[in-house]
């Protein structure tokens, strides 16, 4: 089990808010008393999110916080019996990891700015 439990940095999820009642599918990026930060996407748009990235449309992450008492349920997506996770869906019809592709563009600039300055001296 990854460190900080099986709601870590990372992990793939299904949140159930309440007040408006929505659904989120995404990847944790912090959970905390305050709340939960979440890269991803309403539950009700995943379909056309998997047909997008297929078709090789730009695709950027929604990065939200959920205040905690939002928060009705978090759940691993995870597959069920016969029934395959969202996460094993995305990967049939994108070819891609979900982890991978729910990485926010900031973080994804960040780690390449990063890479790129390491080489690099600085005046």
């Amino acid at each position: 089990m990854p460190e900080g439990g099986p709601f870590a940095p990372g992990a793939i999820v299904i949140v159930t808010l309440s007040s408006p009642r929505e659904k989120f599918w995404g990847m944790i990026l912090r959970l905390a008393s305050e709340g939960l930060s979440l890269s991803g996407t309403e539950l009700a748009s995943f379909e056309d999110l998997a047909v997008m990235v297929r078709d090789g449309e730009p695709f950027t992450p929604a990065v939200v916080f959920f205040p905690m008492h939002r928060i009705e349920r978090v759940e691993l997506d995870l597959p069920d019996g016969s029934l395959p996770s969202l996460s094993q869906r995305f990967l049939a019809k994108t070819g891609l990891e979900p982890a991978a592709s729910l990485i926010p563009l900031t973080m994804k600039e960040g780690a390449s700015n990063r890479s790129r300055g390491s080489g690099e001296e600085r005046a």
